[in-house]
């Protein structure tokens, strides 16, 4: 093959993969886009499809914006879930790094068999009942450590993380017993500094999974001031479905406009919600983009 000929066959393929690129962007831009649309057109022009393309409202409407954010409500529940966010992702960095270093100590008498220990309950689960039964006997149930605590320990964030330690080389930690440091040292001075892009991969997963959480609150905590955003947006929701079987039972045109009424702005309610949960974590993903791809490369190099 000649060089012409394989500069000419690398440029398609380049082409190709930059078609493919965009394709796959606009496949996952589209839905997104799709529903911000939605939020803001007005809900009987969406309901009649009057929306361009399904890509930009006719009629602006803010209608559902003004109905979730005028509730003082859903601050609380936000702030909840701020708070759930950061003191779980605290505690979850804490014990990746705890749990994560001794493992990567060659004279921890039975390593191995702690390392199975560990991994046996990634495989096998209680289940739901005792899962509750335990947080009820602890005396966590309608707390927030019912939120907390069984999300602070993870496996498998230990085991990347305790991946990530057995990349660092070990000279690093014996000249620091040479220079009289303990373990405490090392792992809080020379470990954990060289370990920011790992630590920033489990951060944003687990950022993410409680901020998106609702299955815990539901289970553990009826009350309702202690309830997470998600599960704020879900008594929304189930407040404002309209049951079609009423229609049967109104008498007047005025009674079944002001149910379709309601049904329209439920369905606004739904998109503007979306949006109003999704907006926090699409403004906390680029503070760690810059260690994203590092730490789950460099995560994996060794085993």
């Amino acid at each position: 093959m000649t060089k012409r000929a394989m500069t000419k066959r690398i440029d398609w393929f380049q082409a190709f993969v930059i078609l493919f690129c965009l394709g796959a962007a606009v496949i996952t831009v589209y839905p997104m886009w799709y529903v911000l649309a939605m939020s803001v057109n007005d809900p009987f022009e969406a309901a009649r499809g009057n929306l361009i393309f399904n890509l930009f409202p006719t009629t602006l409407y803010f209608g559902g914006y003004k109905t979730i954010l005028s509730d003082p409500n859903l601050w609380r529940s936000a702030g909840m879930s701020v708070f759930y966010a950061a003191a779980g992702t605290m505690l979850m960095l804490i014990t990746c790094v705890l749990g994560a270093y001794p493992l990567t100590r060659p004279n921890l008498k039975f390593r191995k068999l702690v390392v199975i220990f560990l991994i046996i309950p990634m495989y096998f689960g209680g289940g739901l009942i005792p899962g509750y039964l335990l947080i009820e006997k602890l005396g966590m149930y309608n707390t927030v450590w019912a939120i907390l605590l069984p999300g602070a320990f993870s496996v498998w964030n230990i085991m990347l993380t305790r991946t990530f330690f057995m990349s660092i080389p070990i000279e690093l930690a014996e000249s620091a017993y040479m220079d009289g440091a303990n373990n405490f040292q090392i792992m809080g001075y020379i470990y954990t500094p060289l370990s920011t892009a790992v630590l920033a991969v489990i951060a944003i997963y687990t950022i993410v999974g409680i901020w998106n959480s609702w299955f815990n609150a539901m289970i553990y905590l009826p009350n309702y001031r202690l309830h997470p955003v998600q599960m704020y947006l879900q008594r929304i929701l189930i407040a404002q479905t309209v049951d079609v079987s009423k229609l049967k039972d109104l008498t007047t045109l005025d009674e079944v406009a002001a149910l379709m009424r309601k049904a329209m702005g439920a369905r606004q309610l739904k998109y503007a919600m979306i949006i109003i949960v999704s907006l926090p974590i699409l403004m906390v993903y680029p503070m760690f983009q810059k260690h994203f791809v590092k730490g789950v490369m460099l995560g994996s190099l060794k085993g």
